[in-house]
């Protein structure tokens, strides 16, 4: 591992413009939990289609937020690891530009990062399908830590679903014209926490690719990019990224 950890060094230090892409192994350090792995991720025990999709939120909201009570307490407690200290830290000093994340817990911004695309929503706040009112995000913790459903204060629905993207619905396209632009201009990208299967985020690293820029993957699993990547280090992201920057 060590010939790896210098030859990232090297790209780092060489980089004019460098983006993060990051994924939800960046967060289980933090205590939140994959979707993927083999027994610990969230993927083990539900069928996304049938808790995390747009349709079965509609159909049955008690039991999308029977799945998401506990992500939703876990993240609301969690705080930032190590790696996301240390892509902060990067920003902070002006080598890196935006951090890509598939990730909704908000874990970089609390680390201090200032450019954060968050390609799948957050956790932030909340939206009324039936009214359209927005609200802060207490409106659904406050519900959840009574085990009941959130109800909208403005017309008493029970369809009041936290501004993150389910199976179904479309990535904003803002945010998302944004990442791509940012992959468009990074001569390296910094991969981390991602297996990248999720479409269509998973496209972003071509980008770089296609604009010449490299690849740098540190992930404990393997991921679509590999046979890509000018540099791959098999490890936990909050333990590798640190003796990186």
């Amino acid at each position: 591992m060590f010939v790896e950890i210098e030859m990232a060094r090297r790209l780092i230090a060489a980089a004019r413009t460098i983006v993060a892409f990051t994924g939800a192994g960046v967060s289980t350090a933090s205590g939140i939990p994959d979707f993927r792995s083999a027994e610990s991720g969230l993927w083990s025990k539900y069928d996304p289609m049938e808790v995390a999709s747009i349709a079965a939120f509609r159909s049955a909201p008690d039991r999308f937020f029977e799945w998401m009570r506990p992500l939703a307490l876990r993240t609301r407690d969690a705080r930032p690891n190590p790696a996301h200290t240390a892509l902060a830290d990067l920003q902070k000093d002006g080598r890196l530009g935006a951090i890509i994340t598939q990730n909704i817990d908000g874990l970089h911004e609390a680390a201090g990062a200032t450019e954060v695309l968050a390609l799948h929503g957050h956790s932030r706040s909340a939206t009324c399908l039936d009214c359209g009112t927005g609200h802060s995000i207490e409106v659904v913790e406050t519900a959840l830590d009574r085990e009941e459903l959130p109800a909208c204060p403005d017309c008493s629905s029970n369809l009041v679903k936290p501004d993150v993207i389910l199976f179904g619905e479309n990535l904003p396209e803002d945010i998302f014209a944004r990442a791509r632009y940012a992959c468009a201009a990074a001569d390296l990208m910094i991969i981390a926490g991602s297996s990248l299967e999720v479409y269509p985020a998973n496209n972003l690293p071509g980008l770089v690719i296609q604009n010449g820029g490299k690849l740098l993957i540190v992930n404990l699993g393997p991921t679509e990019r590999d046979g890509q990547a000018v540099c791959k280090i098999k490890g936990a992201v909050e333990e590798i990224l640190p003796r990186l920057l």
